[in-house]
């Protein structure tokens, strides 16, 4: 046997359907398209979210609450877990957090959250912090520097 002899079992296989080839295909006469109307018609059909011409769903639900989109600052998030994991000592700033593989990019907003224990005195420059955070930074001797 080599691969370029190898077929399918024999029927498992169908061909397509051939469509308006006559009546004796089955699929002849309407095509399987119906009796006339709009979806019967070539390029019929209707686009998404239609509904006769009645008023569609997302137009009647209220519109509701305010995006500030453009303008949303997102925080990249550090817990002392982390940092403590990683056997930080000294100074740890956003680009320290860059380089230790904490944050994605130096340039964008850092929040130091108070999940996990910190036991070496640091000091932690980000641009926020939780208040759990900020008290288990001083109880290890450490201070907080908001950027």
């Amino acid at each position: 046997m080599k691969l370029n002899s190898l077929r399918p079992a024999n029927g498992a296989v169908r061909g397509p359907k051939r469509i308006g080839r006559g009546p004796g295909s089955g699929h002849g006469g309407r095509s399987g398209r119906g009796n006339k109307g709009q979806n019967a018609r070539s390029g019929g059909g209707v686009r998404p979210g239609f509904e006769g011409g009645q008023t569609p769903l997302y137009q009647r639900l209220p519109k509701k609450g305010f995006g500030n989109g453009p303008f949303r600052v997102r925080y990249q998030v550090v817990n002392l877990r982390d940092i403590a994991r990683r056997g930080l000592e000294g100074t740890v700033d956003p680009e320290r957090m860059k380089a230790e593989g904490l944050i994605r990019s130096a340039r964008r907003p850092v929040k130091v959250l108070g999940d996990g224990e910190v036991d070496v005195p640091l000091v932690v420059r980000a641009h926020k912090f939780s208040r759990s955070a900020v008290e288990k930074i001083e109880q290890a001797g450490g201070r907080v520097e908001v950027i």
